[in-house]
This record gives C-alpha cells, sequence and structure tokens, in this order.
C-alpha cells in the first residue's frame, strides 16, 4: 500500500517540475524575442535624431548684469518698467562672442524695449511678441556685425511694470 500512495506524489512532483520547466522557457524566449527581436524597424527612426541631437553644441546662457529700466508713456501715466534678460547661445564660441558685443546687444535691446507701448508690456502675448522682436533684433545686429547670428534667443528673467 505504501508503494501505491507513492506514485502519486511523484507524478504530482513531475507535473510541477515540467509545468516549471516550461514557464522558464516561455520567459526566457519571450525575453530574447523582445530585446533582440524586435529591432530592426525601432532602432532605424530613433538612430537618426539620436546624431542630430549629439552633433548640437551645449545651451549656455549668457547674462546681461544690469537690468533695463525705462519709463513708458501711458494713457493715464507714465509707467516705469524694468526687465532683466539673458541670451541662450548654443557653445562656447558664441558665448565668447555675445560676451564681447555686449555693448552692441544692449543697445540693440534699449532700442526695442523703446518702441514698447504700455498695452503691449502689459499682456502676456505683448511681453512674447518683445521677447521675440528682441531676439530677431539681436541677432539682425550680431549678424551683421560677426556674419552669424551668435544668439538662439532672448529670454526675460524679471519683468516689472509699475
Amino acid at each position: 500500500m505504501a508503494e501505491e500512495q507513492d506514485a502519486p506524489k511523484g507524478k504530482s512532483k513531475l507535473l510541477i517540475i515540467t509545468i516549471a520547466v516550461v514557464v522558464l522557457l516561455l520567459g526566457v524566449g519571450g525575453a530574447l524575442l523582445f530585446f533582440l527581436g524586435s529591432d530592426d524597424s525601432a532602432s532605424e527612426s530613433p538612430s537618426q535624431p539620436a546624431t542630430a541631437v549629439v552633433a548640437a553644441e551645449p545651451v549656455m546662457y549668457v547674462n546681461i548684469p544690469q537690468p533695463f529700466l525705462f519709463n513708458v508713456t501711458g494713457d493715464k501715466k507714465d509707467r516705469l518698467v524694468q526687465i532683466k534678460a539673458q541670451m541662450m547661445v548654443r557653445g562656447s564660441k558664441n558665448e565668447d562672442l555675445a560676451r564681447y558685443h555686449s555693448p552692441l546687444v544692449e543697445s540693440t535691446l534699449l532700442a526695442t524695449f523703446a518702441s514698447a507701448t504700455v498695452d503691449q508690456l502689459r499682456s502676456p502675448t505683448g511681453r512674447v511678441e518683445l521677447r521675440n522682436k528682441a531676439t530677431e533684433d539681436i541677432k539682425a545686429s550680431l549678424t551683421q556685425a560677426v556674419g552669424q547670428p551668435v544668439i538662439e534667443k532672448v529670454l526675460f528673467t524679471d519683468f516689472v511694470i509699475q
């Protein structure tokens, strides 16, 4: 009788081991398929943007040390405006050029800010337009002086209107 009871226990152990081996093999096969099998179409498209990102120079910021402080005439009274700005450039060569030509940049920004109106400075879209105009004006000035735009964009780091 003892032999008859051992037989079902041995079959159940064998069945459990067989199921475990099959599950393990399916897991390994699935993992290999996931990591090695689907590599053809997925690797071709991301590799091109990755090379473009690697080729781009690092972003650097050139601080304009003095804030721009100026008056703007409004309908009822004059407003005092203070703007602190930084320039975003790519690469140390452009950073050096932007620092070297900072008097030209400051002069260009003063001329751009002088053309602003109170309504433009109060609205968020007006400030974005002013920032874009400042970027384009500085790029034009530096292109004329150096032969290349040097900066990527102008950033307002502080903006106060009273």
